[in-house]
């Protein structure tokens, strides 16, 4: 099992913004449903993310037949840098709304304001919470730092014999589960 890499991810934007012919905001825009009131993922990132990341993750869960809500496609009028109560409102609706939540670990996730008081929430109303490290290089496990070691995180590992891969959710090398199964409460993580 191994780690998202952001080269990945990034490819995995472009193959959705190349094969669609269109600019990544036609792209996002494309990919939502405005009305929709259920999703499988809460995707928690920081304001400074790169959008290659942000759109290449959700695809990349979209392709997993996950329905992942994105602030800033879903509810664009919200503004980052404009902490208001209403802002605060639509995210307590919109995590109601949602089975898990989805944290993007990257290097802009450490300058986020609103990533911990999403992780806090979720976690004090739901409780499935993970962690998705973007790294740089390869690597095979999540340490994570402070706070974020107390959450499983996601990696993915190929199916033998075919092109395909599928999601993990893990707390260690040993204990783990599929990812789309536990964000929809059909499996826990348990000891392999």
């Amino acid at each position: 099992m191994a780690l998202l890499l952001e080269a990945d991810v990034r490819d995995r934007a472009s193959t959705v913004t190349h094969s669609l012919r269109k600019s990544m905001v036609e792209a996002r825009a494309d990919s939502v449903s405005p009305a929709q009131d259920r999703f499988d993922v809460f995707l928690s990132h920081s304001s400074n993310e790169l959008e290659q990341i942000i759109l290449g993750v959700m695809a990349f869960l979209n392709d997993a037949g996950l329905s992942v809500y994105v602030d800033r496609y879903h509810d664009p009028q919200l503004s980052p840098v404009a902490v208001t109560k209403q802002t605060a409102a639509v995210l307590r609706v919109r995590m109601r709304q949602s089975r898990s939540l989805l944290y993007i670990h990257s290097q802009h996730s450490k300058q986020s304001r609103w990533m911990p008081w999403e992780l806090g929430y979720f976690d004090a109303y739901r409780g499935l919470v993970g962690i998705i490290p973007v790294a740089k290089e390869a690597e095979l496990t999540f340490k994570g730092e402070e706070y974020l070691g107390l959450y499983p995180y996601v990696d993915r590992a190929p199916l033998e014999n075919t092109a395909k891969s599928l999601f993990w959710i893990n707390e260690s090398a040993t204990k783990y589960a599929q990812l789309i199964p536990w964000v929809r409460g059909e499996k826990k993580i348990v000891q392999r």
